[in-house]
C-alpha cells in the first residue's frame, strides 16, 4: 500500500507505514498489509493487550503493538529472531496449558493458533502438558463450547460486550484455575441468550467455539491457512472464516 504524503508513518522492519490518528501500531499495520503477529485482537473490538503476541520494539522498547499508537517516524521492530523466539515461547506455554491435538481438531487448517506456531517456526511443546480436566458443553442446539481448546484472549467476551451487547461470556478463577464463563444459572451455554448469528459466535480463533454439524464441511487442506501462510493473508474483518464450514 502506498503511503499519502499528507499522511504521518513510522517505519515496521525498514518500511514505513502510514497511520490515521489515534490508529494503534497493530491496526495501521494490518491495514497497510503487514502482518504482526496476535491472537487477541480484532479490528471490529477495542483494546486488550491479553496475549502479547503482538509485542514489538519500539525505538528499543517491548510495547503491545495491539496497544500502542501509532506515532511519526517511530522505528518499530517486529519480526527478527529475538522477537520471534520470545513468540514461540508464549505459544509453547499456550499449547501445553490447555488440550490442543490438531490433527483431529475441526478448526485445522483455519485457527490462529495453529497458523501462528508454524509461521514461528514452533515444531513442538517444550514444555511439559498440563493435561488440565475441561468440560465440552454441548447444550446449545446450534453451538457447542470446548473448553479444552480456549486460550483465554477474551475476543468472544469482549465480541459479546461490545457488539452483541449480552455478556453472555466472562473470565473467571484463579491461577491455572482461570477458565472461560458463561452467564446463565446453570453456567451451560444452552441456557443462556447466545446465538449462532452473535459475532461472539463466529470471533474464536481456535476450536472453542464452533457450529454443529458442519465441522469437516471444508477438507482439510483445502481450509484458510492451508492455501497460504498466514503471514500473507489480512485479518477476515467479518469476524469469521472466510470457509462455510468452519
Amino acid at each position: 500500500m502506498s503511503n499519502r504524503a499528507d499522511q504521518p508513518c513510522f517505519v515496521l522492519d525498514q518500511q514505513a507505514v502510514s497511520f490515521e490518528e489515534g490508529e494503534t501500531l497493530l491496526a495501521a499495520a494490518n491495514r497497510a498489509g503487514h502482518h504482526i503477529p496476535h491472537l487477541c485482537w480484532h479490528p471490529r473490538l477495542g483494546q486488550s493487550g491479553a496475549c502479547r503476541l503482538c509485542t514489538v520494539k519500539v525505538d528499543g522498547r517491548l510495547v503491545a503493538a495491539c496497544t500502542t499508537r501509532a506515532t511519526p517516524d517511530a522505528q518499530v521492530e517486529n519480526r527478527s529472531a529475538e522477537l520471534d523466539g520470545k513468540r514461540r515461547m508464549l505459544l509453547q506455554m499456550l499449547f501445553v496449558e490447555g488440550n490442543h491435538f490438531c490433527p483431529g481438531c475441526e478448526k485445522s487448517g483455519d485457527c490462529l493458533l495453529q497458523a501462528t506456531a508454524y509461521e514461528m517456526g514452533m515444531t513442538g511443546p517444550k514444555f511439559e502438558e498440563f493435561y488440565p480436566l475441561r468440560p465440552v458443553d454441548a447444550s446449545h442446539p446450534d453451538m457447542w463450547l470446548e473448553l479444552n481448546r480456549c486460550i483465554l484472549c477474551k475476543l468472544c467476551v469482549r465480541a459479546s460486550h461490545e457488539v452483541d451487547g449480552k455478556d453472555v461470556f466472562a473470565i473467571g478463577g484463579h491461577g491455572v484455575g482461570v477458565q472461560l464463563l458463561v452467564n446463565s444459572a446453570s453456567g451451560k451455554l444452552g441456557d443462556s441468550s447466545f446465538s449462532a448469528g452473535d459475532f461472539a459466535a463466529s470471533v474464536c480463533p481456535v476450536g472453542a467455539i464452533l457450529p454443529k454439524r458442519r465441522g469437516f464441511a471444508v477438507p482439510i487442506g483445502e481450509r484458510r491457512f492451508d492455501r497460504a501462510p498466514i503471514s500473507e493473508q489480512g485479518e477476515q474483518r467479518d469476524g469469521g472464516s472466510d470457509d462455510d464450514g468452519d
